[in-house]
């Protein structure tokens, strides 16, 4: 498969030539692309090391003994029959979520053989993570990774040009209406198959919607496998139930009920742990929305709660594709539901990839005056606003509750239309996410 050129790949490179670097742990759900980022990136080096510690577990031994990094790194070398030389080889030790004593080898690394430019990956990884909470504190580089945003679609699909243009406008310069109506065009393929590189690269070769399907299918299929590695902790079946059930409430607030209603709340809210710390669902958490940050007054029992991409939530969801392409504007995302899942999305890949991401939403409860915004975001060390909409229409009642009681300055409406500005609303079509958080 011809490899997708990824917003990954620049810190990648950064983080090479830091003379400072820690080891590099990557993180994020299976499938979203590490492995593939780590040989694109070894192109850069004289050798590649990869070890599978789920694979070649015998050479587990060399974490679990007493040897030091340098002694680790020559043994790799001989048995691997690949020099393993600080400057010149880029080590990966992939799946390492399956050897502990891996993990905690990490810290050593850096404090003796900080030389050596080291990466770890693995799926499943959070859970090894969440049993070592001090494997290496200060001495580990975490960075994280999603599916594909976007503008890391588009030049995958040959529309490089449109990506730029796209990168460039703003409210105060919007795109020319042609060009905005092709963006809209791709946008809808995009939210129809996502982000997941197999996927996207499938569509690159054929443009072929039904393989996509297919892709997306053998997906969800293998994250199903997935959940039998889980059985310690969680039902499989259970985990299964709980995430399509996250897919059919999509962008509402998690009712645990709504899963099944014979199971206990504790083992429901367990399972979606799980799923969480997996990287197949992201939480948007209720937040008063008073200040930044926004983490700092929430209500822990009000989440909306997003699956990882919009093709696998599509194909869960078994929505209907073919009119999806030809549709009216207003329906185009199904009434809203791909909408406002695809806008969370696009968030959390435009923030720092060396934090967890993390989602807010605001809510207002009083009697004769609820109101609820889509999603909060920290501007400019401001709390905006912003609401998403399927079409080109649509009030935003909540959202001017929220300025007006909030005293903020201006809000953000996401829609299909094109960039423009008025009274205090800024609108950015759906395809702009990233430039309304990179401040373009």
């Amino acid at each position: 498969m011809e490899y997708i050129s990824r917003h990954i790949d620049d810190v990648l490179r950064q983080w090479k030539d830091d003379i400072h670097r820690k080891p590099l742990l990557l993180r994020g759900a299976r499938q979203v692309g590490k492995t593939c980022a780590v040989r694109h990136l070894a192109l850069q080096f004289d050798y590649y090391a990869e070890v599978d510690l789920n694979e070649q577990r015998k050479l587990h031994v060399l974490f679990e003994q007493d040897l030091s990094p340098q002694q680790i790194a020559a043994q790799l070398g001989v048995l691997l029959d690949i020099p393993v030389v600080a400057g010149k080889t880029l080590l990966f030790l992939d799946e390492i979520q399956a050897c502990p004593a891996a993990i905690n080898s990490l810290r050593y690394f850096y404090e003796r053989f900080p030389e050596l430019h080291l990466v770890a990956a693995g799926s499943l990884l959070e859970f090894a993570l969440a049993e070592l909470p001090s494997f290496g504190v200060g001495r580990v580089q975490s960075v994280f990774m999603y599916p594909l945003c976007f503008n890391e679609f588009l030049p995958a699909v040959g529309q490089t040009a449109l990506a730029e243009a796209i990168s460039h406008a703003s409210p105060a310069a919007p795109l020319v209406e042609p060009v905005h109506e092709k963006a809209v065009q791709w946008l809808r393929v995009f939210m129809l198959i996502g982000g997941m590189p197999e996927v996207v690269a499938s569509y690159s070769r054929r443009q072929d919607l039904v393989k996509c399907q297919q892709v997306l299918d053998g997906l969800i299929v293998s994250y199903m496998d997935d959940f039998k590695k889980y059985s310690r902790r969680a039902n499989p079946l259970l985990l299964q139930k709980v995430l399509y059930s996250v897919a059919e409430q999509h962008t509402g607030k998690f009712v645990y009920s709504r899963v099944e209603s014979t199971e206990r709340t504790a083992l429901i809210k367990e399972a979606l742990q799980m799923l969480c710390m997996a990287g197949l669902v992201i939480p948007v958490t209720a937040s008063a929305g008073n200040g930044v940050p926004l983490g700092a007054e929430t209500k822990e029992n009000f989440k909306k709660m997003l699956l990882l991409d919009t093709g696998i939530m599509q194909r869960m969801l078994h929505l209907d594709v073919s009119s999806m392409l030809i549709e009216k504007e207003a329906d185009v995302v199904n009434k809203g539901i791909l909408a406002e899942v695809f806008a969370g999305l696009e968030q959390v890949k435009a923030q720092s990839p060396y934090a967890p991401a993390a989602l807010y939403y605001w809510q207002r409860e009083e009697r004769n005056a609820l109101a609820e915004v889509d999603y909060l975001a920290e501007i400019h060390g401001r709390v905006v606003p912003v609401e998403v909409k399927a079409g080109t229409r649509g009030t935003m009642r909540s959202m001017q509750m929220f300025l007006q009681l909030k005293h903020g300055d201006y809000g953000v409406r996401l829609s299909l239309e094109n960039f423009s500005s008025y009274d205090n609303v800024r609108a950015y079509p759906l395809y702009a996410v990233a430039n309304l958080l990179h401040n373009q």
